[in-house]
């Protein structure tokens, strides 16, 4: 995994073996972050990054100057490890070990953009509940978008919220917005 732009561009992390993740590959980011790069001034962002994992898109939003980031992950070593790099990148990322669910369901400070990334083999009714979840709770600030990414084989056009998905190869983000 490495940094695709910014203060830490082309700095290249490892994540330990053990942990139980998928990192989102360079190609889908890099496409991710060209079509937010056109819409959001990074520094003035709040970062909600949900099954973060390895961290790979909190370091990205840092890199880029975000300075206000959480990343959510119900794993310890996960947390653990974005905490490490966070401090040795100086990356302003708030770590919190929670279930999504519950996180979302007690959680009232908003963010300009959440981005999860949940295991590709969820239900298509698990990945709707997170967007049930951060519009029922007004998560989102003004213009804000929730990104969920998954398998191309899962279609989460169906939710009322749903605006558009973009597919990198066996990757999809599915944009949601008011």
């Amino acid at each position: 995994m490495r940094i695709i732009s910014g203060k830490y561009k082309g700095k290249r992390l490892t994540a330990p073996k053990k942990l139980p993740v998928r990192p989102t590959t360079d190609m889908a980011k890099e496409a991710l972050f060209n079509i937010l790069n056109n819409q959001y001034n990074f520094s003035e962002l709040s970062i909600l990054d949900l099954f973060s994992g390895t961290g790979n898109i909190s370091y990205e939003f840092a890199s880029r100057g975000a300075k206000n980031i959480t990343a959510v992950d119900s794993h310890y070593a996960c947390v653990g490890y974005i905490k490490s790099v966070a401090t040795e990148l100086d990356f302003s990322i708030e770590t919190i070990k929670s279930d999504v669910y519950s996180y979302l369901e007690k959680v009232t400070r908003k963010a300009d953009i959440i981005f999860a990334d949940p295991p590709y083999d969820f239900t298509t009714e698990q990945f709707s509940r997170i967007a049930e979840l951060v519009f029922k709770n007004e998560l989102l600030n003004d213009n804000g978008v929730l990104i969920i990414e998954h398998s191309k084989h899962t279609s989460l056009e169906e939710s009322p919220y749903f605006s558009n998905a973009r597919k990198y190869g066996g990757s999809v983000f599915s944009f949601f917005n008011k």
